[in-house]
């Protein structure tokens, strides 16, 4: 088993060839665009999605662009963060956690919703 460091080698249409230091939770880059600018090469791990109903409600992925331009934090960078969709934001851990608890409290409001209307319907008749 080796112990360098990962990387791998990505085609961009301002510099070339760019090598990066691959996270070792990075899914790889099978969709890597040769036309893409190095600014916006990213790592991406495994998504974790929220289905229903055989559509996906919400997406998110550990992201990191290691040239990304300084800018709003939340649009993704140099730190490693988590990328929601259809949010479109990338979130830091005291967000993420934030997130979660919204997602608590929505779930809960379904659930008052469901009993809402099981009573309304005369309770599953």
């Amino acid at each position: 088993m080796s112990t360098e460091p990962r990387t791998v080698t990505l085609a961009t249409a301002d510099h070339g060839d760019v090598t990066l230091p691959e996270p070792s939770w990075c899914a790889g880059h099978a969709h890597h665009d040769p036309e893409s600018l190095r600014v916006d090469l990213i790592h991406a791990g495994p998504a974790v999605d929220l289905d229903h109903r055989g559509r996906t409600l919400l997406s998110a992925e550990l992201v990191q662009s290691p040239h990304a331009s300084p800018g709003p934090r939340h649009l993704g960078g140099r730190t490693p963060g988590v990328s929601v969709h259809p949010l479109g934001q990338t979130l830091n851990p005291v967000e993420l956690y934030g997130l979660a608890a919204d997602l608590d409290r929505y779930a809960d409001q379904l659930r008052a919703l469901a009993d809402q209307l099981d009573a309304t319907l005369g309770g599953g008749q």
